[in-house]
């Protein structure tokens, strides 16, 4: 941050008109790194869960303009992972808030863009991890291997040979790695 940069609120990011372009991290706007190839890489994800989440009426699948205010101790802290979804009956109503979702996703999907730096996934992880989100998958083009991270601290990871699942979180769903690079 410069000396003397006003820091925003949460609401305030809301209002600009190209707002859900940025996470806001401690007040400071910072644009979200996103490639073609990325992004549909999430679109495509969103397409293999969010028809098995409505068919079970687990919940709601959120795309990457979604942002998270979940952090409590860190209250100019905004999140928008790539696709993330919340189990039904957690939000009120069971219906998608107007501005932020200020509770945790069951699951948030991370795909790495061209621009993003380590610094930052690992960022994003960390927070993703004091928020105590159940189930995180980062997602690869690159190397096309999918990192999975739960709220107990236990990871694996998946090539493409591997089927992906959502476990607990996601119970029944699961796809081929492969078919996420298509």
């Amino acid at each position: 941050m410069n000396a003397g940069q006003t820091l925003l609120e949460p609401d305030d990011l809301l209002r600009m008109p190209d707002g859900d372009r940025y996470e806001l991290i401690d007040g400071v706007p910072k644009e979200k790194q996103m490639g073609a190839e990325s992004d549909a890489i999430a679109a495509g994800i969103i397409g293999l869960v969010r028809p098995f989440v409505a068919a079970s009426k687990l919940g709601l699948v959120f795309g990457s303009q979604t942002g998270y205010q979940c952090f409590p101790t860190r209250p100019k802290l905004v999140r928008m992972p790539d696709v993330s979804f919340v189990t039904k009956g957690r939000l009120p109503g069971d219906k998608a808030p107007k501005g932020y979702v200020t509770l945790a996703p069951d699951l948030a999907v991370e795909v790495l863009s061209p621009g993003e730096f380590a610094e930052e996934l690992w960022g994003k992880l960390a927070d993703y991890k004091s928020a105590a989100i159940r189930l995180v998958w980062v997602v690869s083009p690159a190397t096309r291997i999918v990192q999975v991270r739960r709220a107990d601290s236990s990871m694996s990871e998946l090539d493409e040979t591997g089927t992906l699942s959502g476990e607990d979180v996601l119970p029944g769903f699961t796809c081929l790695v492969a078919d996420l690079f298509v």
